[in-house]
C-alpha cells in the first residue's frame, strides 16, 4: 500500500516521465513515434516473407492465404511487450544510478515509468496490427476484448520479472548479459515464429514449463482464431506472475538503500 500510495502522490512524475522517455527516443526524427511501430512491424514482414510459404499450410483451422503473418504479429505482440519490460527493468536502476544517488522521490517510480512506457508501446503497435488485420482481411471478433486482461497478467509477470532481475543486477553486474542470451534462447523455445504443431507430440509437455507460453498462445488464440483463451495454463502463468511481483517488491524494498552506496 505505501509503493502505491507513494505511486498515486507522484502520478504527474511518472506521466511527465513516460512523455519525456518517449520525446527523448525520437528527439531528432523525421518520422517520431513511427520507428516504434516501423520496427517491429518490419520484422513481422520478414518473417512473413521468408517462412509463410514453409509454414502457413501447417497452421489448423485458418484458411486464409496470410494466416501465418496474422499468427505472428498475434505472438509478437505479447513477446514485445514482455521483452522491452524485462530487458530495461533489468538495467533499470544502474542506467538511472545518478538519478538515484542526487535526488530524493520513490524508487517505485521508475519501474512504473518502464512499465508505462512500455505498455504504451505496445498499445501503438497493436493499432497498427489492427489496421493492418483490416487490410489482410482478417476479421475482429468479441474475443479480441481478452486483450486486455491478458495484457495485464503479461505486464504483472513482466514487471515481476524484471524489477527481481533489476535488483539483483545492481549486486551481480552478470545478470545483464545473462539475461540478454536467456531471452533470445528463451524466444526461440516459445511458439511465436513457428506454430505448435511443428513440434513432436511428445515434447509438448515441455511447454507447461514455459511461463510465457500460455500468455501467447491466448493471444494467438483470440486474435488468429478468435476464440476464448484457454484458462489452465493461465492460472499458472498468473501464480508465477504474483509470486515474481511479490518477490521483486520485497527485494526491492529491502535493498532500496544499499543499491544507492553500491550505485
Amino acid at each position: 500500500m505505501g509503493a502505491l500510495n507513494a505511486l498515486w502522490a507522484y502520478r504527474h512524475f511518472v506521466l511527465s516521465s513516460i512523455r519525456n522517455d518517449l520525446v527523448s527516443r525520437f528527439a531528432r526524427s523525421k518520422l517520431g513515434g513511427l520507428w516504434m511501430i516501423i520496427n517491429p512491424l518490419a520484422q513481422v514482414a520478414i518473417y512473413a516473407l521468408i517462412l509463410s510459404n514453409v509454414l502457413a499450410a501447417k497452421l489448423p483451422g485458418v484458411e486464409s492465404q496470410y494466416a501465418y503473418a496474422v499468427y505472428l504479429m498475434a505472438g509478437l505482440l505479447a513477446w514485445t511487450l514482455f521483452h522491452e519490460i524485462v530487458s530495461r527493468s533489468t538495467t533499470l536502476f544502474i542506467e538511472q544510478g545518478n538519478l538515484l544517488k542526487k535526488m530524493s522521490f520513490p524508487r517505485i517510480t521508475l519501474p512504473a515509468i518502464v512499465m508505462g512506457s512500455s505498455v504504451f508501446n505496445n498499445l501503438l503497435l497493436l493499432g497498427a496490427m489492427l489496421g493492418i488485420f483490416l487490410i489482410l482481411g482478417h476479421h475482429f471478433t468479441p474475443a479480441m476484448f481478452w486483450l486486455l486482461p491478458l495484457m495485464v497478467i503479461l505486464v504483472a509477470f513482466a514487471v515481476g520479472l524484471g524489477l527481481t532481475l533489476g535488483v539483483l543486477n545492481v549486486f551481480l553486474r552478470d545478470i545483464g548479459q545473462v539475461v540478454t542470451i536467456l531471452l533470445q534462447t528463451w524466444f526461440w523455445f516459445t511458439p511465436i515464429v513457428y506454430p505448435i504443431s511443428i513440434i513432436p507430440e511428445q515434447y509438448h509437455h515441455l511447454l507447461s514449463f514455459n511461463p510465457i507460453y500460455p500468455l501467447v498462445d491466448a493471444y494467438q488464440q483470440v486474435i488468429v482464431y478468435g476464440v476464448t483463451p484457454e484458462f489452465g495454463g493461465l492460472i499458472i502463468t498468473c501464480s508465477v506472475a504474483l509470486v515474481l511481483l511479490i518477490t521483486g517488491l520485497f527485494l526491492f524494498r529491502r535493498a532500496a538503500e544499499e543499491m544507492v552506496d553500491v550505485l
